[in-house]
């Protein structure tokens, strides 16, 4: 049997990168940084073998996808923002064993879930942004499953979470952290003014709804959060149609998860989207 040992929701912001470069806005999202690497710690320290990412960058139109190629290897330039990401080197091991466990077992729970192992697919920068700050040692295998899902149902997507910890527990052996990599709200600044929203949010509306999110997370209140899940995500443009965090919550119970989060790195705004690092603490679910 494996273990499902942390669970979180993180941030992969472009400007992490743009962060460590020298110019004006060299240190300016230290604090996400470093949150990573406390996440990448903490996986350290519970023995972690293996990452898989929810990745909102992952577009998909048709099934579920894992990406679980025995390695990553590559030079990346963000095709959305090749001004922020543009030249980063990347190279990890992936795990293509437990992508057909976790595909096995999606589609096993009704939601039909392919594996691609002899794949050209590369990986996308909601994986590689955090993997650059929690896995720059190639320490942990890492697994990408499509979360940028177009035509999809986030109750299916709810179903395909929980099937991933079945597949930890049931039929893996060894340690496993999953993380839903995107945003809370997710409306972009605006062509032309992006550069004043830098460390801000689009609207007042937006960061408010956003806030009241994270107070419900810290306290644990998960059925009314999974209730608004898809209201907030529709109206407040959530990163990927929040297909990640329902992943997530899939996983760790769903409405009945009933744990507070431990914000890691707190919330904040960047290029009009609301950010944040929470792990999720892991706890028994029946069934």
């Amino acid at each position: 049997m494996g273990k499902l040992a942390l669970a979180a929701k993180i941030t992969h912001v472009p400007s992490m990168y743009l962060s460590e470069q020298e110019g004006p806005h060299q240190g300016c999202r230290q604090a996400a940084i470093d949150g990573h690497r406390e996440i990448g710690r903490r996986c350290r320290a519970l023995d972690v073998d293996t990452i898989v990412v929810f990745d909102t960058h992952w577009l998909v139109n048709s099934g579920y996808h894992v990406n679980c190629a025995p390695r990553f290897e590559g030079v990346y330039t963000s095709n959305e923002l090749p001004h922020f990401i543009r030249n980063m080197a990347y190279a990890y091991p992936g795990n293509p064993a437990l992508g057909h466990l976790i595909a096995d077992a999606a589609t096993a729970a009704g939601v039909r879930t392919r594996a691609h192992d002899a794949t050209t697919l590369t990986l996308e920068y909601g994986t590689l942004v955090p993997m650059r700050y929690m896995n720059d040692d190639q320490h942990f295998n890492v697994l990408s499953v499509s979360a940028l899902c177009t035509v999809h149902d986030l109750a299916d997507s709810a179903v395909l979470g929980r099937a991933v910890r079945r597949a930890i527990e049931d039929d893996y052996d060894g340690t496993v952290a999953i993380f839903a990599s995107g945003s809370l709200s997710h409306r972009f600044a605006q062509n032309g003014v992006s550069e004043q929203y830098l460390h801000k949010l689009w609207d007042p509306f937006l960061e408010q709804v956003d806030l009241r999110v994270v107070e419900l997370w810290q306290r644990g209140d998960w059925r009314t959060f999974t209730a608004m899940l898809p209201m907030y995500a529709d109206k407040c443009m959530g990163e990927g149609h929040m297909h990640d965090t329902a992943m997530l919550l899939g996983a760790l119970g769903g409405a009945d998860y009933d744990r507070p989060v431990e914000i890691v790195t707190p919330y904040f705004g960047s290029s009009g989207t609301g950010q944040i690092n929470a792990i999720f603490p892991v706890a028994p679910i029946a069934g």
